[in-house]
C-alpha cells in the first residue's frame, strides 16, 4: 500500500488494480471513499481499462478475433507497479505482458498518476502506445464515495448538484448490461438531482451529453461537500447498489455494447485511438 498525504487529505493506495482505498479528510475526520464490503460491493475505486462496460458474449473483437474480455477490463484486478512516490504523489504502471497479450493483442503501458494539489485529488490516465501500429481503448473511474458522510444521517438529505443546467436523458441498460437503444428523460430541481436508495434498482445511470464538468454531492443538513471535475470525459454514469451507502460517479471515454451490436474495438461507441509513438492523457479530480 502507498499513502501520500498533505495538509487536507490523507489518500491510499494499493498496488492492484492501482485502486483507491482511502480519500480520509484530515480537516472533518470523514472518510469518503467507500470501504469495500464484500457482501454488498467489494470495491473501493476501481481504475477501468481497456474496456469500459460489458461486452457481448465477454468477448472483445480486434480484426475479426475475439478474444476472453470480462466487464470493465483486466486493470481492476491485476497488479500494478510503483513506478514513484513522494509526500504528495504516486505513479503506478500496468505495461504490456505475454498475460495481457493472450486477450487484448497490443503493446501499450498504461499508467495512474495520482497527485495532491491541496484539497484536491488528481487522479490522471495515461496510455502510451507500444505498438507499431494504432491501438483502440476505452478507460474510466468508477470511485464509490460514502453517502452519507456520517453516521447518523439520512441517504435521502443528499443530492447531486450539477455545474450547469441540464435536460437530462439517461441511456437505459438491459439486464445484461447493454445499452438498448433507450434513452428516458429525468427531471432536475434547478441543478440539484435528489438522491434516494432505490433510484438505481434498474442499473446505472448513463448520460452521453453533458454540458456539465464537475458533479457535486451536497446535503440539505450540512455544508461539507464532494465534487468531481472531469473536464477530459464525455460520458458518466453514476451509480450505487441498491440500498447501499454509497455513490459512484464515474467519468467515462467508452462504454457498454449496444444490444445486437457486436463490433470490432475500432467501431465501438466512444473508444479512443492512439498512434504508435503517442501518448494519451485525461484526468479527473476529487475535491473535498
Amino acid at each position: 500500500m502507498t499513502v501520500i498525504e498533505n495538509d487536507f487529505l490523507k489518500v491510499s493506495i494499493r498496488n492492484k488494480g492501482g485502486e483507491l482505498i482511502s480519500v480520509y479528510n484530515k480537516i472533518s475526520g470523514v472518510e469518503h471513499l467507500w470501504q469495500g464490503d464484500p457482501n454488498i460491493w467489494p470495491w473501493h475505486a476501481p481504475n477501468l481499462f481497456p474496456v469500459v462496460g460489458g461486452l457481448i458474449n465477454n468477448e472483445l473483437l480486434v480484426d475479426g478475433k475475439a478474444f476472453p474480455m470480462k466487464r470493465h477490463g483486466f486493470n481492476r484486478e491485476s497488479e500494478l507497479l510503483l513506478l514513484a512516490s513522494n509526500e504528495v504523489s504516486a505513479r503506478f504502471s500496468l505495461p504490456y505482458s505475454d498475460h495481457t497479450l493472450e486477450v487484448y493483442p497490443y503493446k501499450f503501458d498504461f499508467q495512474i498518476h495520482y497527485d495532491l494539489i491541496e484539497n484536491a485529488l488528481r487522479v490522471t490516465y495515461k496510455v502510451i502506445n507500444h505498438q507499431k501500429d494504432t491501438i483502440y481503448f476505452s478507460v474510466g473511474g468508477h470511485p464509490a464515495f460514502n453517502v452519507p458522510f456520517k453516521i447518523g444521517e439520512s441517504y435521502e438529505d443528499y443530492y447531486l448538484e450539477f455545474e450547469s443546467e441540464e435536460k437530462l436523458e439517461k441511456h437505459m441498460l438491459s439486464a445484461e448490461g447493454f445499452f438498448t437503444g433507450e434513452t428516458q428523460p429525468v427531471k432536475l430541481d434547478g441543478k440539484k438531482l435528489p438522491l434516494s436508495r432505490e433510484m438505481f434498482k434498474d442499473d446505472a445511470w448513463v448520460f452521453k451529453k453533458l454540458n456539465s464538468r464537475e458533479l457535486t454531492i451536497k446535503s440539505s443538513k450540512h455544508d461539507q461537500t464532494l465534487s468531481i471535475e472531469f473536464p477530459h470525459f464525455n460520458y458518466l454514469g453514476i451509480w450505487a447498489k441498491p440500498g447501499a451507502d454509497f455513490l459512484c460517479i464515474e467519468p467515462w471515454l467508452g462504454c457498454a455494447d449496444s444490444e445486437g451490436k457486436h463490433v470490432d474495438i475500432s467501431k465501438k461507441e466512444a473508444i479512443q485511438h492512439l498512434k504508435h509513438g503517442h501518448v494519451f492523457e485525461a484526468a479527473f479530480f476529487i475535491s473535498i
